[in-house]
């Protein structure tokens, strides 16, 4: 048995955050219900591209999970959910505020019923404080926490980030977190909880280091001008003589002197503790005169804390995760296909993988609202 095998999830969220983390609950074991509006369902589901009738994106965030439609405006919405609502162990939802309250879906009115629900709300700000019903997304939680600032370009403006690290790392994994923290504190309280899940604010711990800076120095780190923001040569992006790049981390001294060595830089340029931008202009000189097949060559085997930039097909057909089985789990879409799962970070021995998984149609449950007298 997987942990989660027998908690029932019902699943009220969208697009990227609560998705993501139900799908979590799902390779724990859970049985994760998806309630979805009629006709549309969720917004992802039109999102390109395309795996047939709905988005790769959704079929991704939702393998293994059961679909139900049901417009929460009408009146008897809540008496047709009364029950999986009576039955089910958490709650996930990322309305703004209020909104579920008034759908009669709120913590107090549901805990009343099923005082052992885990009622986890997602939102941009939290439940409560000046900017709790302000509309976002994660652009706007990475710049309201500070994070936006610490990366920029040539230009000095803050660069858009490739991944959506509120949605997710503010999102999705704190609400998985604390819904198994709070299903452990259950089993010895028989009580569930109202989780308030705040992405923004979740942010704050991937800057511990910025904001110890801006405590200490009593001012934030300069983008392109600390450690670990371009301001070292030991930790940089180098372009190659055949415009790749080279993702070049070798902080301690050990690493640092190995890597001097293979790229030649002269001695009076080791010590980057005297003139950093001169030890930087020298070693992107000397990466940038071989391509990036020669410095692979160059750093294989060597402790130089050193890599070539990979693109997605590139990580994905990269020994070492095709060696560890990282996509050989399979996703099958609406024309057939089976296209590899999303990797989620679920160790291996708590979870069985179904082999060939699949993901729910709209409202494939519905027999679910309508259980037989």
């Amino acid at each position: 048995m997987r942990p989660l095998e027998g908690v029932r999830v019902l699943d009220f969220s969208t697009l990227v955050p609560g998705p993501l983390a139900t799908l979590l609950l799902v390779d724990a074991g859970a049985d994760v219900i998806k309630v979805e509006r009629p006709g549309r369902g969720d917004e992802m589901r039109s999102y390109e591209p395309k795996a047939g009738p709905d988005s790769i994106g959704f079929a991704l965030l939702n393998r293994g999970k059961r679909s139900i439609t049901l417009d929460l405006k009408v009146p008897d919405a809540v008496e047709r959910l009364m029950p999986l609502l009576r039955t089910t162990d958490v709650l996930v939802e990322q309305y703004r505020p209020g909104v579920m309250d008034r759908f009669g879906l709120g913590y107090k009115a549901l805990a009343a019923i099923n005082p052992g629900l885990i009622y986890c709300s997602i939102t941009g700000y939290g439940q409560t404080g000046p900017k709790a019903k302000a509309a976002g997304h994660d652009l706007n939680f990475v710049a309201d926490s500070g994070m936006l600032s610490l990366a920029a370009g040539a230009d000095g403006a803050p660069v858009l980030p490739a991944v959506q690290v509120g949605d997710i790392g503010g999102g999705a994994y704190p609400a998985v977190v604390n819904i198994l923290l709070a299903l452990l504190e259950r089993n010895r309280s028989g009580k569930g909880c109202h989780l308030d899940i705040a992405m923004a604010e979740n942010l704050f711990a991937f800057q511990y280091w910025a904001l110890g800076s801006a405590v200490a120095e009593g001012q934030g780190p300069r983008p392109g001008g600390e450690l670990l923001t371009g301001g070292s040569p030991r930790y940089q992006i180098y372009r190659t003589a055949d415009g790749r790049f080279i993702a070049a981390a070798p902080l301690e001294d050990k690493f640092w002197e190995t890597f001097c060595t293979i790229i030649g830089l002269p001695e009076d340029l080791r010590d980057d503790g005297r003139d950093p931008a001169a030890t930087l202009q020298a070693v992107a000189a000397a990466i940038a005169s071989r391509d990036a097949a020669h410095w692979r060559a160059a750093f294989a085997g060597k402790d130089v804390c050193c890599s070539i930039v990979s693109t997605m097909q590139d990580a994905m057909a990269d020994d070492h995760f095709t060696a560890r089985g990282l996509f050989a789990r399979g996703l099958v879409v609406e024309d057939g296909r089976t296209v590899p799962a999303v990797p989620t970070p679920i160790a291996a021995s708590l979870r069985v993988d179904k082999a060939d998984a699949g993901y729910p149609a709209l409202g494939e449950a519905n027999h679910l609202l309508d259980p037989p007298s």
